[in-house]
């Protein structure tokens, strides 16, 4: 991308860290638009991106491929960027510290995007000398097979900002005008802690849900009981919001029901998915740590404590 920023010209360079439904989906977007991005994979994805691209299958776009696109391993990356979006699962956010580390010049910023709450505040201990903002994103898509990306729907959005007025950097904006150019919503936030806990509002409640029932979205779209529980949940991470004093500005049950309701009926969540595959999963920032929250801020979790613990004597970690 090329812009002005203090009266010179910059290119900004961006590595996104994790290629699965969403970074893989950043970078592709991002790369049809010509920025200059670099994504972190490995396996047989890595393998099938640098041989044949990145296959696009989408309801938005159409069926594409982004060819060619520059993907390589954590070993292998030897640039310097200045925007590092992180886009891995929670389980795996500790082994992305060193390498951010190695690669990261003093002006780098760090935006991670993930489903967990918390995440920036929690990398910024561990990265003292960078910024590093919150951040999360709407999207539904998922790595099909190696290579190829499946995004449903329309909605593309990030939203990311820091926690402190004092850290915001023009960089930030310039970021947000690359992914607009790139066909993606980019909002700065000027609360994205209220912004990044109203997301986890929706998709922790619907991860615990689906879990607890063992359903995909059809099932809580009805009338019934996965939808009452799902109701229930929201309104816990509600009153969890003014215990902490980002209220909501909109009602989040209202709010989210019309998103769950607009999702392709089979949809599940990813949590679900690698807990019934029996690989690892966000079980522990997703539902584990609402129970947590809810006794640093002595509010009652009622719900979210019962699916706790039925996740629990079933050996879920």
């Amino acid at each position: 991308m090329t812009g002005e920023m203090f009266g010179r010209e910059i290119t900004m360079k961006y590595l996104i860290i994790g290629a699965g439904g969403t970074g893989g989906c950043i970078g592709a977007y991002m790369t049809e638009a010509g920025k200059d991005v670099t994504l972190i994979a490995r396996g047989e994805h890595l393998k099938k991106m640098q041989e044949q691209g990145l296959i696009m299958e989408t309801t938005k776009k159409g069926n594409y491929t982004v060819f060619p696109i520059k993907a390589t391993d954590m070993a292998h990356y030897d640039e310097q960027p200045d925007i590092i979006f992180v886009c891995v699962k929670g389980y795996s956010l500790e082994e992305t510290i060193p390498f951010i580390k190695r690669i990261a010049k003093e002006t780098t910023i760090v935006i991670p995007i993930l489903n967990i709450y918390g995440t920036g505040g929690r990398m910024q201990e561990k990265l003292p000398e960078l910024l590093v903002t919150d951040g999360c994103i709407y999207i539904a898509a998922q790595i099909k097979e190696p290579g190829i990306i499946w995004q449903n729907g329309e909605i593309f959005r990030i939203v990311y900002g820091t926690r402190k007025p004092e850290e915001m950097r023009p960089e930030l904006f310039e970021v947000a005008k690359d992914l607009v150019e790139s066909g993606i919503e980019g909002v700065l936030s000027e609360n994205i802690r209220r912004d990044a806990l109203q997301k986890f509002a929706y998709v922790s409640p619907m991860a615990a849900c689906g879990l607890y029932y063992h359903v995909s979205a059809c099932d809580v779209q009805k009338t019934g009981e996965p939808r009452d529980t799902f109701v229930k949940l929201m309104r816990e991470v509600d009153a969890l919001a003014v215990a902490m004093g980002v209220p909501f500005l909109v009602d989040i049950v209202t709010t989210n029901l019309q998103i769950l309701d607009a999702l392709d009926p089979e949809a599940s969540t990813s949590m679900q998915r690698d807990v019934y595959a029996g690989k690892p999963s966000e079980i522990d920032g997703l539902i584990y740590e609402v129970v947590r929250m809810g006794e640093r801020y002595g509010v009652p979790v009622p719900t979210y404590r019962m699916i706790a613990d039925k996740a629990r004597e079933d050996g879920l970690k």
